[in-house]
């Protein structure tokens, strides 16, 4: 199988540039986006000047990512207020760009809120607009400070789960700096056992059908200096077999309040074969992934993408024989139909835990998950 190992040296950051920004440019404010639609061929930067091109990068996936979203949609209302435009339709349009990340939604809210609140105490639009921009920002920091913590508590349960270190860590799709404030949420645990000398391997499934982990976290692995393989998605199962795989970690895009996970589809075959093979199961996501107004996994909305996403093959780089930048190369027959849901629900009783930067919660239940979000709520008003 083909390796990229650890290189000797100081870590560095998985990109040199911030997956998302907030730029004044003498034109007027605007909000800057790593594009990871070109990851990893080149590093690319998207601007967008207003509501609609934001919705359109989260659509193409331009940016994604459960927590970052949430950054995103709080600078999106944060961009419509300052540069004039109608925030609560760009409210609207922003928190229904994709149904199942929570977060998105979160991040709107909280901007859209110090909004209304400025000019409910009598400020003026200007005013009001400075008061969304303070709130994205103060959600931007508080991401960057969850993500350090999600990753001193998750090393601190694989040191208990597993004494000795050594861990050879199975994740899939993308959950590092380019889905965070930080360093993200399960990759950054990795990354903390990575840094901490006992990382022996991080298995990277290449996440179908737009090869997150193929593209993206082995970018982050290798900028990083890991030790990680790449895997197809179905040959996890072989892994599992061999032993060869000593605890799963994965992100979240919607944590309901029984404990189901919603994440990129292909988790939850992950977490059945975790079961089969004694092996843990972690979730790793912030507080803000936690919904208690969604009652359990059947209620959570699962994404639709596109069918051309498994009929055909993407090239967004340079042209290929056959297909043009940004076009696609057939692999299935024309008129083919394609079952394509962006994510699978995974039930509470196949999570081992839930890490957060509140603290971890195992066994994974509803009652634990409603006093988590209850502590973190007294932390907040605190």
């Amino acid at each position: 199988m083909a390796d990229q190992y650890a290189q000797s040296g100081e870590d560095s950051r998985p990109t040199e540039m911030p997956a998302i920004r907030w730029d004044e440019p003498p034109e007027g404010p605007v909000l800057v986006l790593l594009d990871q639609t070109r990851l990893p061929a080149e590093e690319v930067e998207l601007v967008c000047t207003d509501a609609p091109a934001l919705v359109e990068a989260i659509r193409s996936l331009a940016v994604r990512g459960a927590p970052l979203l949430g950054i995103a949609g709080a600078y999106g209302v944060a961009l419509a207020a300052v540069r004039g435009f109608d925030v609560d339709d760009a409210a609207a349009a922003l928190a229904g760009a994709r149904p199942t990340a929570v977060n998105l939604a979160v991040g709107v809210r909280r901007a859209q809120s110090a909004y209304r609140a400025e000019l409910a105490k009598g400020g003026d639009t200007r005013q009001a607009a400075e008061a969304a921009l303070a709130a994205a920002r103060r959600l931007h920091r508080e991401d960057a400070e969850a993500s350090a913590r999600m990753a001193e508590r998750g090393l601190a349960l694989l040191d208990e789960l597993l004494p000795g270190g050594g861990y050879r860590i199975l994740t899939h799709c993308n959950t590092g700096s380019l889905v965070s404030g930080g360093e993200g949420t399960a990759f950054a645990v990795a990354l903390a056992a990575h840094r901490a000398g006992q990382l022996r391997r991080l298995w990277v499934d290449e996440t179908r059908p737009l090869l997150q982990g193929a593209r993206l976290t082995a970018y982050e692995a290798a900028r990083s200096g890991m030790a990680y393989t790449l895997l197809t998605d179905n040959a996890a199962g072989s892994l599992f077999a061999a032993g060869e795989v000593d605890a799963v970690l994965i992100g979240a895009d919607r944590i309901a309040a029984d404990g189901s996970v919603a994440n990129k589809v292909g988790s939850y075959p992950l977490a059945v074969l975790a079961r089969y093979h004694h092996v843990p199961f972690i979730v790793v996501a912030p507080v803000t992934t936690v919904d208690p107004d969604t009652p359990d996994g059947a209620s959570i909305e699962v994404e639709q993408r596109p069918g051309h996403e498994v009929t055909e093959i993407t090239a967004p780089q340079v042209p290929v024989a056959g297909a043009e930048a940004g076009g696609g190369i057939p692999v299935a027959p024309l008129g083919t139909q394609a079952y394509n849901p962006a994510f699978d629900v995974t039930p509470p009783e196949l999570v081992t835990a839930i890490v957060t930067e509140e603290g971890a919660v195992s066994p994974v239940t509803a009652e634990a998950l409603a006093e988590l979000c209850a502590r973190s709520r007294q932390v907040t008003i605190s």
